[in-house]
């Protein structure tokens, strides 16, 4: 069985673009949960101290084709589409999780 595929997402906003990227990313986050079943988890993070112009998500998918899938949703194409304008930088990690000893 293949291992499941962290997804770490680094977003740098524009100035003053938090509030709308925030809700954005809170709709995709929920469909993703709610609609894909190789999602196991969506976490949406905001540095501490409050909203800033950086926001961060921590996803868990089954495997790499899980995360495939997520690419592939009509949902995600929205999310990426609308926000596009609003994000400054993005930078996407694929990573595994270690195996516990």
């Amino acid at each position: 069985m293949d291992r499941p595929l962290v997804i770490l997402v680094e977003f740098e906003l524009h100035p003053g673009k938090e509030p709308e990227f925030r809700q954005l990313v809170l709709e995709n986050a929920a469909a993703s949960l709610r609609d894909e079943p190789g999602c196991s988890l969506f976490d949406v993070l905001t540095p501490e101290g409050g909203p800033g112009d950086r926001i961060v998500l921590y996803e868990i998918y089954d495997d790499a084709a899980a995360f495939d899938a997520h690419l592939a949703t009509p949902h995600f194409a929205s999310f990426d589409r609308a926000t596009a304008p609003l994000v400054a930088r993005k930078t996407v990690h694929r990573l595994s999780l270690a195996a516990s000893q």
